[in-house]
């Protein structure tokens, strides 16, 4: 697991925010979602501490998601990111591929999550040139269990990236006692910003 970074617990307001701009299609979101994450971006990489570029990439939706939806949510979150991070000089960089389905991650615990996703994604070679020699920061809107981050980071490492963390607009509670539900998750911000 990269170190991550989340901005606010999922729940309430920001659970509500999520479940609108990915499922109910309201794009006007992706504006103040995307702000949030790159408030996690910087929380992964302070603006000083990234003398060579900063890549984000997206973990991707499943074709059938964006099929469905019409767009890929977390996409439109980088780029609104990319664009609130101003001149840091971050680029969104596409690079994850679905290479097999997997089965919706609704109803599976950790190791479920774990083992639906090993393997599941790859860097086609043709996208691995926009990642060497930079800084890349995985992204998406939500982290539960950590599986797919951990599954993005795994494929990019292949693909020879500098994966130096993962940011997140919210993330769950972690319970010792392996079950889930929404409020903080372990990350990395700090606890007055709401994310550790």
């Amino acid at each position: 697991m990269p170190p991550t970074y989340a901005v606010a617990p999922y729940a309430g307001v920001p659970r509500q925010l999520l479940l609108a701009h990915k499922e109910r299609g309201r794009r006007s979101l992706a504006v103040p979602l995307g702000s949030a994450l790159a408030a996690a971006v910087r929380a992964v990489v302070p603006e000083a501490a990234h003398p060579v570029p900063l890549v984000l990439v997206p973990v991707p939706s499943t074709a059938t998601a964006v099929r469905t939806r019409g767009r890929d949510p977390t996409l439109a979150l980088a780029a609104a990111a990319a664009r609130a991070l101003g001149r840091s000089g971050a680029t969104v960089v596409p690079a994850l591929r679905q290479g097999r389905r997997v089965a919706d991650q609704a109803e599976l615990d950790s190791a479920g999550r774990a083992a639906n996703l090993a393997g599941a994604l790859h860097v086609p070679v043709r996208r691995r040139a926009g990642l060497a020699g930079r800084q890349v920061v995985v992204v998406d809107d939500l982290v539960t269990t950590g599986a797919t981050l951990v599954e993005a980071t795994r494929a990019l490492w292949c693909a020879g990236a500098d994966v130096v963390g993962a940011a997140v607009v919210a993330a769950t509670v972690r319970h010792r006692t392996g079950r889930h539900r929404s409020g903080r998750h372990r990350t990395g911000v700090p606890p007055g910003e709401g994310g550790h």
